[in-house]
């Protein structure tokens, strides 16, 4: 198993400080880091690969330090967000420069083009690469050496619909072996069609952790919303008024639903069915309107 480990990290540049007091353990699987710009993801992907030192606390890979340890290096692979590259040379000399530098050779590097699907433009100068044809390549140049961890600063940017697929594919695959792999991303849907697991960092502090989910549910100071649709909308709203955990409902004529809001997450999720049997009231879906990984965002952000 492979698990990297934040301990009461910091990173401070001159008086500003990008990262405070951050603990995290990234394990096997697909983790996706989120926050808003300037949150502090970069930098603290950059201590995670060892491309920056920690102003105090560590980031440790299985017990051992991170920073200036070459022996880890060899197995973390990072595909940074600064487009900067060289683009003097073609997709394969640069995928094949990092081979050579962890100590392999052609064949590695074809294969980690060909993992990506960049054989195609292998040979044309990055010069002419479009952004998306630049991150493909950056990901080949990250798993030429088979890397256990996997570090990626918004991997998605410039990619089409079809380019993203593939990415999200390999990356569920990767994860499915083990693998421990960390993503940032600003594109919300990205992340919770990929990452289970998310860390939510906001002003270079650690806000949340957790699948987004269960982290929604504990934000018990926010009323829970929920659709619902029944046989009889009407009866069913006036049965759950009267309740303490009902904060509100409004009854939703044009699309056929309640739109409740639930202040006992526990205590609604027992009454609703109960309810609704002792009336003989039929539910025919009920659907959380607050529980995506936009709306838990939201709610950490603005905390």
């Amino acid at each position: 198993m492979t698990t990297l480990h934040i301990d009461n990290v910091s990173r401070w540049f001159g008086n500003v400080v990008a990262v405070n007091d951050v603990s995290m353990t990234i394990g096997p699987g697909v983790t996706g880091l989120l926050g808003p710009n300037g949150a502090g993801k970069s930098t603290l992907i950059n201590m995670m690969g060892g491309f920056l030192a920690p102003s105090t606390g560590t980031v440790t890979l299985d017990g051992q330090t991170v920073w200036r340890n070459e022996q880890i290096y060899r197995h973390i692979g990072i595909v940074p967000e600064r487009e900067a590259m060289y683009d003097f040379l073609t997709g394969r000399e640069f995928v094949r420069a990092n081979a050579e530098l962890h100590g392999l050779g052609a064949a590695e590097a074809q294969r980690a083009l060909a993992t990506v699907e960049m054989e195609y433009a292998q040979d044309r100068k990055i010069s002419t690469y479009s952004k998306g044809m630049r991150q493909r390549v950056k990901m080949a140049s990250a798993l030429v050496h088979q890397p256990s961890v996997l570090l990626l600063d918004e991997p998605f940017n410039g990619m089409d619909p079809r380019q993203r697929m593939q990415l999200m594919d390999l990356l569920r695959a990767m994860g499915a072996e083990g693998r421990t792999v960390l993503f940032s991303s600003h594109i919300l849907e990205e992340v919770e069609q990929l990452a289970a697991h998310i860390e939510v960092v906001v002003a270079g502090r650690h806000a949340a952790s957790g699948d987004f989910r269960k982290i929604r549910r504990l934000m018990t100071d926010r009323p829970h919303r929920y659709v619902v649709r029944s046989s009889d909308d009407r009866a069913l709203a006036a049965a759950l008024i009267a309740d303490p955990s009902t904060a509100g409902i409004e009854v939703d004529v044009k699309e056929g639903a309640l739109r409740i809001q639930a202040v006992d997450f526990g205590r609604f999720t027992e009454l609703l069915p109960r309810v609704a049997r002792e009336h003989g009231i039929r539910l025919l879906t009920v659907s959380p309107s607050d529980e995506s990984l936009e709306s838990v965002f939201s709610y950490l952000v603005a905390a």
